[in-house]
């Protein structure tokens, strides 16, 4: 019965760990994303109940981010944020692609108009008029 113990220590299901990473929600939204190919353990696609060990290198899509990761630990439950940081470590190259992802979706959301605010009254009236072509 030790074994068995020293054997869960050493491994575990790849969607329950991305739940514990903090990678998904839930186990049933890492289910499906490793189902969909999102996630590959050295290269391979791989199916939720792959056992994953320290040491895996995982390549983690998430709209519009992609992560490459090292496993350094494995994890009985899910806990804080800052517990599920010590699970993993994550590629300096991954870091600065994505560090330079987010400056660049930051600059198109600053140069897109928007619209302000909701119409006033007397707008919705002139949209209404227009719409309904009376007036």
């Amino acid at each position: 019965m030790s074994k068995n113990k020293e054997n869960i220590q050493e491994s575990m299901r790849l969607d329950k760990w991305l739940w514990c990473a903090r990678f998904y929600k839930t186990r049933s939204l890492a289910s499906s994303a490793i189902k969909e190919g999102k996630i590959k353990i050295d290269g391979s696609k791989v199916k939720p109940a792959r056992l994953v060990q320290i040491g895996d290198q995982m390549e983690i899509r998430r709209k519009p981010y992609q992560y490459e990761i090292n496993v350094l630990n494995l994890a009985k439950s899910r806990s804080s944020a800052s517990d599920a940081a010590l699970l993993f470590h994550e590629s300096q190259e991954s870091v600065k692609k994505r560090e330079i992802l987010i400056s660049q979706l930051k600059l198109a959301s600053a140069t897109r108009e928007h619209s302000g605010s909701r119409p006033d009254k007397q707008q919705r009236r002139k949209i209404i008029r227009f719409t309904r072509g009376s007036g």
